[in-house]
């Protein structure tokens, strides 16, 4: 597998990544997916305290990988209720939830057997 940092799906996973933790989104998580799925490569799961904040992390992540990586999401849905917004780029799913549907979901567990990937230190850094 190449390093991640050299992936260009890692670098879309990781600016979302990023900017989930600039507008304040709570337990961030990367997920491989691509080692166990043809789904996506990368799933980044972030939740937000309410729907206006699920929307603005949204909404920003958008903006940022339509800035620095010139792509728009092939799917987005959820931002009408947006107790759990889905940005579709391909090799990346950024999912945006809400607690109950986080725990109802609980992605994390389904995708148990991928690799997760740990953003704390480049996170921690751009602050």
């Amino acid at each position: 597998m190449p390093h991640p940092t050299a992936d260009h799906a890692f670098t879309i996973a990781e600016a979302a990544a990023n900017v989930a933790d600039d507008r304040k989104g709570q337990k961030i998580t990367v997920i491989a997916v691509g080692e166990v799925s043809v789904l996506a490569d990368y799933f980044v799961i972030i939740s937000a305290q309410s729907r206006t904040q699920a929307r603005a992390i949204a909404e920003a992540i958008r903006a940022k990988i339509a800035e620095t990586h010139h792509r728009q999401p092939q799917h987005l849905s959820g931002e009408g209720d947006a107790n759990w917004i889905v940005l579709d780029y391909g090799e990346v799913m950024v999912h945006v939830m809400l607690p109950k549907e986080r725990e109802y979901y609980d992605l994390e567990s389904f995708w148990g057997h991928a690799p997760r990937l740990s953003l704390a230190p480049q996170i921690s850094s751009q602050k």
